[in-house]
């Protein structure tokens, strides 16, 4: 699975970056605003799912190809 950083390398080469807040940054992605955690543990199965589905509106191979 994932780790955070792995979700914010991405969003970072793919999304506009808007702010800090706490422990989360904001990015504005795909017309949705996507709130991110800074930890840098692995995301859970379900999690990340939702997060590819949902939030971001990708699949796995997308996210993948984002990272290169």
């Amino acid at each position: 699975m994932p780790r955070w950083k792995d979700l914010i390398r991405f969003l970072d080469r793919n999304a506009v970056f808007i702010r800090h807040g706490g422990n989360h940054d904001v990015y504005f992605y795909n017309g949705k605003r996507i709130r991110v955690s800074r930890g840098s543990g692995e995301i859970d199965r379900n999690t990340w799912r939702d997060i590819l589905k949902h939030q971001l509106g990708i699949n796995q191979e997308e996210f993948n190809e984002g990272l290169k």
